[in-house]
């Protein structure tokens, strides 16, 4: 007995999703297999009792008593400890965005500087920045670990698992994935966290100075380029909710991608433009105090963390350059596949 188009897509679509969890190994495609076959086995077992094809509706009560996509992935692939399947992806994500991404930064680009300036020696800084690199790590990692750990024992998770519903899987898109739902609300989080440290930094300098606030301040290029930044960190928080919101829409992840791109590069660029009609004495990004402009330690200081965030706006430039011409590489090689996939009107038959 031949299955329903739509009820047997249905179980392609949840394949699919669970390819996306699994990991790259030699073993995914005999996985799928194996589920597929005993997905598909329910279903004719079912019928059979029945004694007629099942809807859309039964279809997805078999699914979902299979479990969402990510459990599944996560119980048939390598087995994971103390943090479990369901929250395991964002967990993973989260540790690698503030490990990575937060502390290495803050330590290389400001941490570093500082204890090099207050030190005036090479080794002694590098030894220093590296072993409280080394604790921030440590604690962070172990700071997220507890607060998903405690989540994992608690019954807040369990309702992941059961509100979600095998209708609202995306249909099959052969060689492409799309970005995950958790990576997704992940980013829009950050991008709100964002935009509200952008806002209070004016008000409260102590968000991106810490201690050094007590003698360090704003240059004026912050100033001058304050409103074109916050508006980027609006582009990329409006980006994160359109892609939440909208899923189906799968040509605008990889074209708003291109247009953020695009916009932290100009602003980048007029910045470092501007840097180049400043007087040679002025320090652009950080000044003194009043109180401390008079101190040889702090000048030095100073001096230290702008030529570190001038470098780091430099390898900001470079990072965007190399971006961009990989997400534009992406973004055609998308349209090409959707051309590819319309298809072609049928020729006039001449008799």
């Amino acid at each position: 007995m031949s299955k329903p188009a739509n009820a047997m897509e249905l179980v392609d679509r949840y394949l699919e999703a669970v390819r996306f969890w699994l990991p790259k190994t030699e073993r995914q495609e005999e996985i799928l297999a194996e589920l597929g076959d005993d997905l598909r086995s329910q279903i004719e077992e079912r019928e059979s009792g029945l004694d007629r094809r099942l809807d859309n509706r039964e279809v997805s009560g078999i699914l979902k008593r299979c479990g969402p996509p990510m459990v599944v992935a996560a119980r048939l692939g390598p087995k994971k400890y103390l943090i479990g399947p369901t929250l395991y992806p964002i967990y993973s994500f989260v540790l690698k965005m503030v490990l990575f991404w937060i502390l290495v930064p803050v330590f290389v680009f400001i941490v570093g500087p500082s204890t090099l300036a207050s030190t005036g020696s090479w080794g002694e800084a590098m030894a220093s920045t590296f072993a409280n690199l080394w604790s921030g790590l440590f604690v962070a990692a172990g700071i997220i670990t507890l607060v998903f750990a405690i989540l994992e024992r608690t019954p807040a998770h369990d309702a992941i698992a059961s509100k979600w519903d095998p209708l609202s899987l995306p249909p099959v898109r052969k060689h492409e994935r799309k970005a995950s739902l958790a990576h997704t609300v992940c980013e829009l989080a950050f991008n709100w966290f964002g935009l509200a440290w952008l806002l209070l930094v004016p008000h409260y300098p102590a968000l991106i100075f810490g201690p050094a606030a007590a003698f360090l301040t704003l240059g004026p290029i912050w100033h001058r380029f304050y409103l074109p930044i916050v508006l980027y960190t609006v582009f990329a928080l409006v980006r994160s909710a359109l892609m939440l919101a909208k899923p189906q829409w799968s040509w605008f992840q990889p074209l708003s991608q291109v247009l953020q791109t695009v916009f932290g590069m100009v602003i980048l660029r007029f910045m470092l433009n501007q840097l180049g009609h400043m007087p040679y004495n002025l320090s652009p990004f950080v000044t003194l105090s009043d109180a401390a402009r008079n101190s040889a330690q702090y000048i030095r200081v100073a001096a230290v963390v702008n030529v570190s965030v001038l470098i780091g706006l430099a390898s900001s430039w470079l990072g965007f350059s190399i971006a961009l011409v990989v997400q534009t590489w992406k973004f055609l090689q998308y349209f090409r596949k959707a051309a590819r996939q319309q298809p072609r009107p049928t020729p006039l038959e001449v008799h």
